[in-house]
């Protein structure tokens, strides 16, 4: 039996930048961080033939191209499992569909634990790549690099993203007191919305391939608070790096109608009167996560409790996609 698992993942700046519809003729970049939140992923042999998959459905095939989730799948034909006894299952600490970068982490993790079983070593960056040829190239999906990146490799890392879809990954040079101080004051409410992220990126893919000024404007503002980000970071300004997510968050609400809806504005301006510096949703919008840098904690943990949204506590985490277990 193997299990892997791979970490969820906050971006603190410039996301939306690692589009390939973005970064392949502007070059994109973002800062992102991995959290001790995971998405674990079992590959085991089974005593009789076939594919067996236990994730929110349970499958029992004996082809591949029978196999009805899609990544799985993939991975799967990818790998040449070409008489297949295989089974397989996943658990996650957070649901999909909450922004925060599960599909990368669940694609990573699937990719880790295959391999092992296969006896194969995988570095961190092939594994990040393997996962977004699945999901981008295989599967077509309008989605970026980040994800699968910052599941593979963890910490808190700044992604530069060339136009000849190489990746650059450089670790975030932040003391320790800063990143103390970003693991106390982040916090994260989760606004009871799940969403796919497929809608709203489709719409800023289709938007920066036929160069709409007003995407593409965005975009740049984006990337260019994503270099201020880091800077404010490094020099352990966390109260600039606060305003500095407002800021990005107005201008993320600007990229697309579905990007919000007045419930979680009410519950942002909530946040932003009672103890936050600034704030915004994770992930591509219209759900999930609301992330405020606190300048009061406690006075920002009794409103947003008060109203009904369930924090979820985390620590960074700087292991990346890893075995847990294999026997």
């Amino acid at each position: 039996m193997i299990i892997a698992r791979s970490p969820l993942r906050i971006t603190l700046g410039g996301g939306g930048t690692d589009l390939p519809s973005y970064y392949r003729a502007h070059e994109g970049f973002l800062v992102s961080a991995a959290i001790e939140k995971y998405v674990y992923v079992t590959v085991m042999r089974p005593f009789t033939e076939g594919i067996y998959l236990k994730y929110s459905q349970l499958e029992h095939v004996d082809k591949i191209v029978d196999v009805q989730h899609p990544i799985i799948r993939e991975a799967l034909d990818m790998l040449g499992f070409r008489t297949p006894q295989v089974e397989i299952t996943t658990l996650a600490d957070i649901p999909s569909g909450t922004g925060l970068g599960s599909s990368g982490s669940f694609t990573t993790a699937l990719l880790k634990a295959l391999y092992t079983h296969r006896k194969r070593h995988l570095h961190q960056e092939e594994l990040a790549e393997l996962a977004c040829h699945i999901e981008i190239d295989r599967l077509g999906e309008p989605i970026g690099k980040q994800d699968q990146y910052i599941a593979a490799i963890g910490g808190i890392t700044c992604f530069t993203f060339h136009k000849d879809d190489k990746v650059t990954a450089v670790p975030l040079d932040i003391s320790m007191d800063t990143l103390l101080d970003l693991e106390d004051n982040l916090l994260l409410f989760f606004t009871g919305f799940s969403r796919s992220a497929s809608g709203i990126l489709k719409d800023q893919q289709v938007r920066s391939q036929k160069n709409d000024d007003e995407m593409l404007n965005n975009l740049h503002y984006v990337k260019e608070l994503g270099y201020r980000s880091k800077e404010s970071l490094e020099n352990g300004n966390t109260t600039l790096f606060g305003e500095l997510m407002h800021e990005h968050w107005e201008h993320k609400k600007r990229r697309s109608g579905g990007m919000s809806n007045p419930k979680i504005d009410a519950w942002y301006e909530l946040g932003m009167n009672n103890g936050a510096i600034g704030g915004k949703l994770v992930g591509a919008g219209g759900g999930g996560f609301l992330m405020f840098m606190a300048r009061d904690r406690s006075k920002l943990r009794s409103a947003m409790t008060a109203a009904g949204l369930e924090e979820v506590r985390f620590r960074f985490d700087f292991e990346g996609s890893k075995v847990v277990m294999s026997s």
